[in-house]
């Protein structure tokens, strides 16, 4: 039995910056919502989980502390873990995209270099540089994906300057040329005179679960937690992309109603009608019966003309909450990294 004053997982969560509320919302969606007594506290829990402690840190900070084992999973940006991820071995990519937090990092130059507008401009822009006797500085966060981003495309006459804060000035201030940065909307880069080279996208990155790989693969607990943390995910990320869509029906019989049914098979959802016998008060109308189908919300309306057109009527629309499969596709292919790091 787990015991609550030992927690069995500790999440280590943004505790500020533009993924803090969307990661406690997304997890409030799946079930699993954070409960923080005071706003200054660095710990919080899960009422739906005693067993998940949860730790506030800088997300930059949160592959560090899975690496170090202080904190058994995370979430933070997958951008983050790309650029420090070779100096953890014990860091586990467990779900790369959450699905929010979507950015991008992006080389940008000032607009009033009118004559770099690609990569190919880009590389001779820092032999040109070169031949001036000085490199082409380049301020950035990022500098491991900056550079081996880079030295992949052939340009290695550059100099990275590393710096905090906000990027987008540095050209302006005469500290660097142009930067590495990211960016969501393009908004801050044409406000500060910036813009993107084409194929300048170095990566492109979301928030991310990692974990760490030793102490999942050496706690049956910890992973069993986690099991059901993946599973909670899943199947509320699965069941964003469905509508649950039901109606009534008025036939001799199922098997006739089925057969109505069943002329358009692609309308029939992930399995098929589900049909039960509606009792009506009314006389003489024991013929009634409802029908439930699961669809993709982008053949919401087809399903809807199809259920019209063999008599469906009261058709009502609902977004399923959950959507589980037979098994966890996410917790199977933990198991499989696990398995593969132990071979």
């Amino acid at each position: 039995m787990l015991s609550k004053k030992s927690p069995a997982i500790r999440l280590a969560l943004p505790n500020k910056g533009q993924l803090l509320d969307p990661t406690l919302s997304f997890l409030a969606a799946c079930g699993l919502e954070i409960y923080k007594p005071n706003e200054r506290q660095y710990v919080a829990s899960v009422p739906a989980l005693p067993q998940v402690s949860i730790l506030f840190q800088r997300a930059s900070d949160i592959v560090a502390k899975v690496d170090e084992g202080s904190a058994d999973l995370g979430i933070t940006g997958y951008d983050i873990v790309c650029e420090e991820g070779e100096a953890h071995d014990d860091v586990l990519v467990i779900w790369e995209n959450l699905g929010y937090g979507k950015c991008e990092l992006v080389l940008a130059v000032p607009e009033s270099w009118i004559d770099v507008s690609s990569i190919g401009d880009l590389a001779e822009l820092s032999v040109s540089y070169k031949e001036k006797g000085r490199p082409l500085r380049i301020a950035t966060k990022f500098p491991n994906l900056t550079r081996d981003w880079l030295y992949e495309r052939g340009i290695i006459h550059f100099s990275l300057i590393e710096a905090e804060g906000a990027l987008e000035a540095a050209p302006s201030i005469g500290y660097a040329d142009m930067i590495a940065d990211l960016t969501a909307s393009g908004t801050t880069l044409k406000e500060n005179r910036l813009k993107r080279i084409a194929g300048g996208t170095i990566l492109q990155s979301q928030a991310c679960l990692i974990g760490n790989r030793r102490l999942l693969a050496g706690h049956p607990e910890k992973l069993q937690t986690t099991r059901i943390m993946l599973e909670l995910i899943e199947a509320h990320v699965r069941a964003k992309q469905y509508v649950t869509v039901a109606g009534n029906f008025r036939a001799p019989s199922e098997e006739a109603l089925a057969g109505r049914l069943l002329a358009a098979p692609e309308m029939l959802g992930l399995r098929g009608p589900r049909i039960a016998r509606v009792y009506t008060p009314a006389a003489g109308e024991s013929d009634w019966y409802a029908v439930s189908i699961v669809v993709e919300k982008k053949l919401l309306l087809p399903a809807v003309d199809h259920l019209r057109s063999v008599g469906g009527t009261d058709i009502t629309v609902s977004p399923p909450t959950y959507l589980f499969d037979a098994t966890s596709q996410r917790f199977d292919e933990l198991l499989a990294k696990l398995k593969k790091r132990d071979e």
